[in-house]
């Protein structure tokens, strides 16, 4: 996720400053490291390759999001797919065996409040009444572990660890405080929260045009394959608040809203 400079700031100036509270604007080309054969992978599974930047696990797409070598490998099925406009939207990787708890750990690493903002983020969850639980945990291995990263790329406030696979959630994801800066407990919540989405199939909503809540020239994050789903009883209009827009604001607060809801309870 991204965090959101101020725009009038940007058109004054004229500066081409990356937005982030997930991921940053989709401004820079695929790296060229990433090879021939990984950039129609990336396509495959219906990301795009624009800015696609290679790691030792994969490759990060979108600016938050890690496709591991092995989603990179997998065959997407090739059904259910719809391109919309601003509907909210869902990967083909989806956690299965529920009802389920997952648990969830925080680094020792992170500042004060960081606890209590995953706190706040695992009770939106629960609220919702889904087959999926969150629980934290001080102790033992999580299948959510919320991790410490100092530098995750200009701009980029958290990174997800992908999307499930073999029907579990993807390993957690990193934060990055220095980016993050002095934020709410809310702000900090939303943001657990968003790469939380991520990590159970959920796509940005605005994943059509990053620049809805990126603002910038519009930008398409990618829609080949079948990596957008839509999800059935949700909008075809605009949703401003959505916990899965792209970008955040250093003071926004995004609880679920009642299209988030929906997809919330499609889903799981």
């Amino acid at each position: 996720m991204k965090k959101n400079t101020l725009l009038a700031l940007l058109a004054a100036t004229g500066l081409g400053l990356g937005l982030s509270s997930c991921q940053e604007k989709d401004s820079v080309t695929v790296k060229n490291e990433v090879s021939e054969a990984t950039i129609s992978q990336i396509k495959a599974l219906g990301f795009t390759a624009t800015g696609a930047v290679k790691t030792d696990d994969g490759v990060v797409v979108e600016g938050d999001i890690l496709l591991t070598n092995e989603m990179l490998a997998s065959q997407p099925e090739q059904n259910l797919l719809r391109v919309g406009q601003d509907e909210q939207y869902r990967t083909t990787n989806l956690v299965s065996r529920l009802p389920r708890v997952l648990t969830v750990s925080v680094s020792s690493q992170f500042p004060n409040g960081y606890v209590q903002a995953a706190d706040e983020a695992i009770r939106r969850y629960n609220a919702q009444g889904l087959r999926i639980t969150m629980r934290r945990i001080t102790s033992g291995q999580a299948d959510l572990p919320i991790t410490y990263s100092a530098d995750l790329g200009p701009g980029v406030l958290g990174r997800s660890g992908g999307f499930p696979s073999n029907g579990n959630p993807a390993p957690g994801f990193q934060l990055a405080p220095s980016v993050i800066g002095s934020r709410t407990i809310a702000n900090v919540a939303t943001i657990m929260a968003h790469e939380m989405g991520h990590c159970l199939g959920f796509r940005h909503t605005d994943y059509f045009n990053r620049a809805y809540s990126c603002g910038g020239a519009a930008s398409n994050e990618g829609s080949s394959g079948v990596g957008a789903i839509l999800i059935p009883g949700t909008p075809s209009g605009a949703d401003p608040n959505s916990w899965m827009l792209a970008c955040i604001g250093s003071t926004g607060d995004r609880p679920f809203t009642a299209n988030d809801r929906t997809a919330l309870n499609y889903v799981y």
